[in-house]
């Protein structure tokens, strides 16, 4: 058995061509450990088998949250899980999968192992404006904040540039898996595709479609919307990504003529790919659609129409739905993305994640920057569980008694059960990808104030509550590590 280690360098798939953007280092990130050198090609490739053990930390369901005190996972060559066990029962475990002669990655006190992240729904086209414009609400804000900065990815190198940068970002925090949103432009949201590729990320990446009330720079012919969106989702599909996949994505309904979802909902069937959308964000939005689709009884019956939802589809926001369209949601299989922080921020309002999970919706998190300011999905989290108690609390109903344990639930397995993949992804089951995060909560400049007294539980808890991309050491994604940090007593050193 050895202690947890990271190795001395990165991998060079993920690092060879990314720079701290963020922080402006000119050189490329790397990695480094006191122990490095005893294991240093821990994760580095996905052809090493290995065994972890320590605490684990997976959710089953909405409300249960398996926290095993020592505890262990294996996992196999090809990337997946082989089993997670009690850690008394793993010399009897690893000898009967084969994997007696592993060396084993001990985790220290104030480490664990949970799955990785997956965000439902971000635009990496607005990266650059998160933190700003929130002075008005959604339909001025996008043409007054939205609009020029995605035209601004017509140009293919200013993409590349930032979506490496957005890519690395929410991998150092921890999101294994990511729905995005890009820009209308074909090229560069290749880029995007391109990015995740390198730096080993699950990604969903969608062209975005309009044809029409975009800005008089920011628009789409409707034909060429519609090849461009086609020709994308054969390039990607032509790569046969174990990673990436295509989605069509219309931006939302005021924006695309019946022709132009008509079409995008044949483009959907064809290819067998997902979609993903905007759904009931705003009031005013909703007045919208009525008007433009008089014959069509709701907002939702819109998608409906022309063959937008199903599994495979993830609507974002879901705020003001009726009861008849959450009951569509659920018939046709559809995923929502709660999106807390995008919806406080422009005053959209509040989404009963509570309600929409009892209508039988598979619900995951959302980060929607740039309405929403964090790209964080433990902040997505937070603002979730906020905007629960602030229902409870002006509802003034008995309603359930939600905290982290169902927050960790959305974050992980309900993310990959609204996106469809929770088949592959979002837990520990054996034959699922080892998507995964190790934890530390004495990692340096921590601010969760961890103590050797706290339980697993404990320690799961100040993590959601206080944790943040610091405390993230190791990201795994397909049994692959694609992000290493430093560990905690060498890096001050």
């Amino acid at each position: 058995v050895q202690p947890f280690a990271l190795s001395p360098t990165a991998p060079d798939h993920l690092w060879a061509a990314v720079t701290r953007l963020s922080l402006n280092m000119a050189e490329p990130l790397a990695a480094s450990g006191a122990a490095a050198n005893a294991d240093a090609d821990v994760g580095c490739d996905g052809g090493r088998r290995r065994v972890i053990r320590g605490r684990v930390v997976h959710s089953r369901s909405l409300h249960d949250l398996v926290v095993l005190d020592d505890g262990a996972v294996g996992i196999g060559s090809d990337g997946k899980v082989l089993f997670v066990c009690p850690g008394s029962e793993l010399e009897e475990v690893t000898k009967r999968h084969g994997l007696d002669s592993v060396q084993v990655d001990q985790l220290t006190a104030s480490q664990f192992v949970c799955p990785g992240f997956v965000d439902t729904h971000t635009h990496a086209c607005q990266f650059t404006n998160a933190g700003k414009g929130y002075d008005v609400p959604l339909l001025e804000w996008l043409q007054k904040y939205t609009f020029p900065t995605e035209a601004r990815f017509a140009d293919v190198e200013f993409a590349k540039r930032i979506y490496l940068h957005v890519v690395e970002s929410l991998l150092r925090q921890g999101t294994t898996t990511a729905v995005y949103f890009a820009s209308l432009h074909r090229e560069a949201t290749l880029c995007l595709a391109d990015a995740a590729e390198q730096l080993g990320q699950r990604a969903f990446v969608g062209k975005v479609c309009m044809d029409q009330f975009g800005s008089d720079d920011y628009v789409e012919d409707t034909d060429t919307s519609i090849a461009e969106t086609e020709l994308f989702v054969k390039q990607v599909l032509e790569r046969k990504s174990e990673l990436v996949t295509p989605v069509v994505t219309p931006r939302f309904v005021p924006t695309c003529s019946s022709k132009l979802l008509e079409n995008l909902g044949r483009l959907a069937k064809q290819y067998n790919v997902p979609i993903q959308s905007h759904l009931c964000e705003t009031r005013n939005e909703i007045a919208w659609v009525s008007r433009q689709h008089p014959d069509v009884p709701s907002y939702t019956q819109v998608y409906e129409k022309y063959g937008l939802l199903g599994p495979k589809t993830v609507m974002a926001h879901c705020v003001h739905m009726s009861e008849a369209e959450l009951e569509l949601m659920a018939k046709t299989n559809t995923g929502a993305s709660h999106c807390a922080a995008s919806n406080f921020n422009l005053r959209s309002g509040i989404m009963d994640v509570e309600r929409t999970i009892k209508a039988g919706v598979k619900v995951g998190l959302g980060t929607d920057v740039s309405g929403g300011h964090a790209s964080s999905i433990l902040d997505a989290g937070r603002q979730a569980l906020t905007a629960s108690n602030a229902l409870a609390v002006t509802q003034l109903a008995v309603r359930d008694s939600w905290s982290f344990v169902e927050m960790m639930f959305l974050a992980t397995l309900g993310g990959c059960q609204a996106i469809g993949i929770d088949d592959v992804a979002g837990n520990f089951e054996a034959g699922k990808w080892f998507d995964a995060l190790v934890v530390d909560l004495a990692a340096p400049g921590s601010q969760v104030g961890w103590s050797e007294e706290d339980s697993a539980m404990d320690s799961v808890s100040k993590f959601f509550y206080r944790g943040d991309d610091r405390n993230i050491m190791c990201v795994f994604v397909g049994g692959k590590r694609v992000v290493c940090n430093k560990p905690a007593a060498e890096s001050e050193k």
